[in-house]
């Protein structure tokens, strides 16, 4: 499984996702602090915990966290298995549940590529694995500690997983054979860090966590407000779910609980990753992550599955290779190899005309190969530089960011192209760039054999405000 995941994630198309977490674990690995020194738009805890694989990887930190993602959805499934069996489900149910988790789309996408999914996922399956045990009544206070530890910091990775971290806690505090008063402590490691982390700067890591993701996908789809519609959301929903056997997984659980008449604690941490996956807006298949771990430890716990729903479960995961498939058969998306050969290059370009320090991109992730760091201000890649009216320029400065509507001179050179269909990105943006850097006076400089255009900047500039 380690050697197809990694194989998966080292053909997966390039992604204009993965541009902020490859730059904010390069970054972190020079000594800079998410939110004081550049803006991170999630909870802290991944670029601390990714930046010593990019100190150590270099110019390969970008296929580097591919495939640390890759193994970590090993992990991930790993710990499905040892829940489910742990629970008391038969061998071969635990091992073809955990295959059928493996065949999901939403797993297959978020571990194939360098976003912040699979470590999060990892630690809460781990805790699962944990929490399995309790619930057999094997609570012991080392492992509630660490059951706590875990799911801390999978909310300090990416806040949805708050959501079922709280539900344990609050089943814990009803059963308390789990032990809350140990699984509380085991917290407070993760708690000190966030808080830590706040305390760098407040305000950015308000932005970073709450403001951005409550109002930045609002702002950036104002003009589709469909995507931001219930029935979107309906229709998004149940086709991530059945890009595998997560839809029919949900209806055999759902069933079987109205059959015992009772909500248990792997039934209720399902209900907690559904409600972390539909509250924000819009959906994306990333989303639903955080239901399939405890999902399928649940489905394994059925003893009588008909041939027709045994059938059914095939189906559909063999419906969830096929984005997989169309991915890398596809000739429209760009390969990471490709990628890296055109990072190489501009470094090579970059070397030659004696062009050092950050560069300012949209595009982040192609800059380790280049042997290059990113401009802080441009750490969050296409993300924030798309907004209009979140920030004013006073706020925008103080937290390194940097939007189309108040674009301003940067010290750094500029590089555009990175961003397009391609990379699944909006090229209208980095076209916006591109004129704005033409309006204010910056020179071009060629980078052949490479999609990229780099500008050099004046010596003194107006600022314009991109439009």
């Amino acid at each position: 499984m380690a050697a197809i995941f990694i194989t998966l994630a080292l053909l997966h198309p390039v992604d204009h996702d993965e541009s902020q977490y490859v730059a904010a674990a390069a970054l972190t690995a020079q000594g800079l602090l998410p939110y004081r020194d550049f803006a991170y738009l999630q909870t802290p805890l991944q670029p601390y915990l990714f930046a010593p694989i990019a100190l150590l990887a270099g110019t390969w930190t970008w296929p580097a966290l591919r495939i640390v993602n890759a193994l970590l959805g090993v992990a991930t499934i790993a710990c499905v298995h040892t829940a489910a069996r742990t629970l008391g489900a038969k061998p071969k149910a635990a091992l073809a549940c955990a295959a059928l988790f493996a065949a999901c789309d939403i797993l297959l996408f978020s571990i194939g590529t360098a976003r912040n999914d699979a470590l999060p996922a990892a630690l809460l399956a781990a805790a699962l694995s944990l929490i399995a045990r309790a619930e057999t009544r094997d609570a012991t206070r080392d492992r509630a500690l660490l059951i706590g530890l875990l799911l801390a910091s999978a909310a300090a990775a990416k806040i949805s997983y708050a959501f079922p971290a709280l539900a344990y806690g609050l089943y814990a505090l009803i059963h308390r054979r789990h032990r809350p008063g140990a699984i509380l402590l085991g917290t407070l490691p993760v708690i000190v860090f966030v808080a830590w982390s706040y305390t760098t700067s407040p305000a950015g890591f308000v932005f970073g966590t709450l403001t951005f993701p409550a109002r930045g996908p609002a702002e950036y789809y104002a003009s589709r407000p469909w995507k931001m519609s219930l029935p979107a959301k309906a229709i998004d929903t149940l086709k991530f779910l059945a890009l595998g056997a997560a839809l029919p997984a949900l209806i055999l659980v759902a069933r079987d609980a109205s059959r015992r008449r009772a909500i248990g604690l792997f039934e209720a941490l399902i209900l907690a990753g559904l409600v972390a996956a539909l509250l924000p807006f819009p959906t994306w298949r990333q989303y639903l992550l955080p239901v399939l771990p405890a999902l399928f430890v649940r489905l394994s716990l059925i003893t009588r599955l008909g041939r027709s729903w045994r059938v059914a479960l095939g189906v559909f995961a063999i419906a969830g290779l096929a984005p997989s498939i169309a991915a890398l058969a596809s000739p429209d998306g760009l390969s990471l190899a490709q990628a890296l050969r055109e990072g190489r290059a501009l470094g090579r370009a970059l070397d030659r005309r004696g062009i050092g320090g950050t560069i300012a991109t949209l595009s982040p992730q192609m800059l380790p190969a280049a042997n290059r760091l990113p401009d802080p201000v441009f750490a969050t890649g296409p993300f924030y530089f798309r907004s209009t009216s979140l920030l004013d320029p006073r706020q925008e400065r103080t937290l390194h960011l940097m939007s189309r509507a108040r674009a301003r001179v940067t010290n750094a050179p500029i590089l555009t192209g990175g961003e397009a269909a391609d990379t699944s990105g909006d090229a209208s943006l980095d076209h916006a760039l591109a004129a704005w850097t033409i309006r204010s006076g910056y020179r071009s400089v060629a980078v052949p054999g490479t999609r990229f255009t780099l500008y050099v900047p004046p010596a003194a500039s107006p600022n314009p405000a991109l439009r």
